[in-house]
């Protein structure tokens, strides 16, 4: 059995996320006050007890969800006798791939957190509220080509860029509104269903290039060590365990494509990996992993209850 952690991204943070487990392990308090000793922020507070309109914020939704894969991760160690040395490769959709690395060894805690702070920070300041957008396209019809249709058609008034390649039928679209909304009328022409994003930026496309600047000054003086396990990466869909590509490939993923359908493609054939754990908050990626790799088992690890019976499975 060949394993992946997979780690989530930004949509997937709820009120009381990772309460159960500090509750229940010391090793996940000492992570949560790690983070908010890191970030000199009581962060732990806000994920417990909101409100939600603080932690949905870029910025503090960011470290958040990182801290709840980190608590996760630690205690499936301390806990549970399962390290990264059981692992062949990680992989995490957009900020995850911070939390994929800070969990595989390359950064540590407190500097992933600081990361991606200014991260979520640079990211709002890149576009003033309301001028971008993004947009979901889903359903049988729509794939990359038809998105990339949208697109294409948007761009008439506006940068307008496909930014995450989920699975087959979610496929997501971001740039300036006026793009964006051209873009979802063609969708529509085209047979998909287009669902407006709830989100403060339009993020992985073009217009966040003043944050990528942000992030590759933070990240030119950070200490990034070689991973543990493999990582394979947002913006190439194909692993590496070399901290200059990864410092670079960070840099490159803020306004670049999240490439998850293909790096979950290459995980399940080239990288043989039967078994799928999705570490931290939500169930999104383990349904994707579903639906991408359908021979493999995925499942979410964010219980207490979820990780004895994974660790009872191995």
């Amino acid at each position: 059995m060949s394993l992946a952690f997979l780690f989530p991204g930004q949509g997937s943070q709820a009120i009381g996320m990772g309460a159960d487990l500090a509750q229940a392990f010391p090793a996940a308090r000492e992570v949560f006050q790690e983070v908010d000793d890191a970030l000199g922020q009581n962060l732990s507070a806000l994920m417990w007890n909101g409100p939600e309109d603080q932690l949905t914020l870029t910025e503090n939704a960011q470290p958040a969800l990182m801290a709840v894969s980190l608590a996760v991760a630690r205690t499936l160690e301390t806990a549970f006798g399962i390290g990264i040395d059981r692992v062949s490769f990680v992989a995490g959709h957009s900020l995850g791939e911070y939390s994929a690395l800070a969990a595989a060894g390359a950064i540590s805690l407190a500097d992933t957190a600081r990361l991606l702070k200014l991260r979520g920070q640079a990211m709002q300041r890149a576009v003033p509220v309301g001028e971008g957008a993004m947009a979901s396209l889903i359903g049988p019809k729509s794939d990359v080509a038809l998105a990339e249709a949208a697109a294409a058609a948007g761009s008439a008034v506006g940068v307008c860029v496909v930014a995450n390649d989920n699975n087959a039928g979610n496929v997501v679209i971001s740039g300036a509104k006026a793009a964006v909304d051209l873009a979802i009328e063609k969708a529509k022409e085209l047979g998909a269903r287009a669902i407006p994003l709830n989100v403060s930026a339009p993020f992985h496309c073009p217009l966040m290039q003043p944050a990528a600047e942000e992030m590759a000054r933070a990240l030119e003086s950070a200490i990034i060590l070689a991973p543990r396990a493999p990582l394979v990466a947002n913006v190439t869909a194909m692993p590496t365990l070399d901290p200059d590509l990864i410092r670079r490939l960070l840099v490159e993923q803020v306004t670049g494509r999240v490439r998850w359908r293909e790096s979950m493609i290459w995980l399940g054939t080239d990288g043989g990996v039967t078994r799928f754990a999705e570490v931290g908050a939500g169930k999104v990626l383990s349904g994707m992993a579903k639906r991408i790799v359908p021979d493999a088992e995925a499942m979410p690890l964010n219980t207490p209850a979820d990780l004895e019976a994974f660790a009872k499975s191995l």
